[in-house]
């Protein structure tokens, strides 16, 4: 499941779930901006095989076509992608 913001941010205790988690995906904030590095895909090496996104921890990355795309908005820069791209299509670039 993609990740997407949520309307509703918890704001008292009686919002928050009695279980131990959400359920998946829920996000009420984007990247507060802490990321220093960030993945970029090289679209002429990505052949769409789709480890990044198997390994990816906060579900960032879908398929647009043959190839993948990811959403900047939610991603931690840890660099698992590229770590498990056999292509070397993903590279980490210091975030501007």
């Amino acid at each position: 499941m993609k990740p997407y913001l949520r309307d509703k941010v918890p704001k008292t205790l009686s919002d928050i779930p009695d279980n131990t988690a959400y359920e998946a995906g829920f996000l009420v904030t984007k990247n507060a901006g802490w990321r220093n590095i960030r993945p970029v895909v090289d679209l002429e090496k990505c052949v769409g095989c789709l480890q990044c996104y198997l390994y990816c921890p906060d579900g960032v990355i879908s398929r647009e076509g043959n190839k993948v795309t990811l959403d900047y908005d939610f991603c931690k820069g840890c660099g698992i992608c590229k770590k498990m791209c056999r292509f070397g299509a993903i590279d980490m670039e210091v975030e501007k």
